[in-house]
């Protein structure tokens, strides 16, 4: 049974695509709000995520850069907002698909079914090993000698970057404009996330079994975990 999770603050939009998608068997989760749908997005391993625009708290555009940041589950944006410069940022920023409120309920069914199918036939390539670390890019999950990980968002994604490069030479400037965007790169905040990526990892940095470090250019992960 696949997953939906509805991120929207209107309770008769949650209210009447939970009983329509229920009626279709998917199993549904909902947020009401930006944060709690980031959160979720990571929490509920959801296989699909509807997502309105205009939240409470965070414009939906944003929220939509944070889940892109640690996930590649199939978003569809579902927003009153028509222009075309809003469907183009959306696209452009990652989402699968955009509907425009008012929807048809048959159509946004068929869009779905579509990309789940679509996902189904692509999963196998949504999974990265390196030596003993299997990520799981759909999922959100990480697993070393087939023992489960609890990462944060960041430190997923600062994973995915480095395995998606495993082997080469990733540069501070590249991994900070990848997880925090071009507005908060620090490098001290990057210092601070492989401290903590390390730590999970059971790795350290004067005998790295994982993540190398090149002062002041960057960050490499080892092919095998046993050099």
């Amino acid at each position: 049974m696949a997953r939906i999770l509805i991120i929207d603050d209107e309770p008769q939009i949650i209210r009447f695509l939970s009983i329509s998608l229920t009626s279709q068997g998917y199993d549904i989760v909902s947020a009401g709000s930006g944060e709690e749908g980031i959160a979720q997005a990571g929490l509920a391993s959801p296989d699909l995520i509807i997502l309105d625009l205009g939240l409470p708290d965070l414009d939906g555009q944003h929220v939509l850069r944070e889940i892109r940041g640690f996930t590649r589950t199939p978003v569809i944006v579902l927003s009153v907002r028509e222009s075309e410069q809003d469907k183009v940022t959306a696209l452009d920023q990652g989402a699968n698909d955009y509907v425009v409120k008012p929807f048809s309920v048959r159509e946004l069914l068929a869009r779905i079914r579509r990309l789940l199918e679509s996902l189904a036939a692509t999963r196998t390539t949504d999974r990265i090993t390196v030596g003993e670390l299997e990520i799981d890019l759909t999922r959100h999950q990480v697993r070393l000698e087939g023992v489960p990980l609890k990462l944060s968002r960041k430190e997923f994604a600062l994973l995915v970057k480095l395995a998606e490069h495993s082997g080469q030479l990733v540069t501070q400037s590249q991994l900070l404009k990848s997880i925090w965007g071009a507005h908060r790169a620090q490098p001290h905040y990057l210092r601070i996330l492989v401290t903590r990526l390390r730590a999970k990892l059971g790795d350290e940095a004067t005998q790295p079994r994982f993540i190398e470090n090149e002062p002041g250019v960057g960050y490499r992960l080892k092919t095998s975990g046993s050099d």
